[in-house]
């Protein structure tokens, strides 16, 4: 466990900043307790100062993950969201999307969310803008890159996409050997 170098934090940054915005601030700054990045087996964990401290006194082998999993780096550098991070985007959100009930299985099982499947959408969303799905009763059900602005979303086809997939909480049952193998 260590913490991230000046490039690994830029790419992170970057990352929540697209689905966040300036509450990133917000993310680190808690009136409750600091919390912090760290990164270990190329996973970035997002974890208070007092129990990262605590985890000091393991040794690295023996450590299996700390915190709350945010993300990983891939091979080539690039840095990924983790459906685990869902809680934070989801809290601290700006921009945001509901969908209908009849939209809801087909988001879990991994698809892009069609304009017919649109229930709101908050104003002004820029094209290709990091945005949390909500169900109408306002449970997160995961996270996507908006595939066109708000202006243009009201323009298009019943069956143009919205909003591209990247992650929902029905990989948790899709994925269920990697989450409990590799996250811990």
């Amino acid at each position: 466990m260590r913490p991230l170098t000046e490039d690994e934090s830029k790419a992170v940054f970057t990352k929540l900043a697209n689905f966040i915005g300036k509450n990133l601030v917000q993310l680190i700054d808690r009136p409750d307790e600091p919390h912090c990045f760290r990164l270990h087996k190329d996973r970035v964990y997002y974890v208070s100062e007092s129990s990262m401290r605590l985890a000091t006194s393991i040794a690295r082998p023996n450590l299996v993950s700390l915190g709350t999993c945010f993300g990983k780096f891939s091979k080539s550098g690039v840095f990924k969201l983790h459906i685990t991070a869902l809680e934070y985007l989801a809290q601290y959100a700006k921009y945001k999307i509901w969908i209908k009930p009849n939209g809801e299985m087909p988001f879990l099982y991994g698809n892009h969310v069609l304009k017919a499947h649109l229930g709101r959408i908050t104003e002004d969303i820029p094209e290709h803008q990091g945005v949390v799905v909500y169900n109408m009763s306002d449970v997160p059900l995961g996270f996507g890159v908006t595939a066109r602005s708000t202006i243009d979303t009201r323009k298009i086809d019943p069956t143009a996409i919205v909003v591209f997939h990247q992650a929902d909480v029905g990989e948790y049952l899709r994925d269920e050997v990697y989450f409990i193998f590799t996250l811990g």
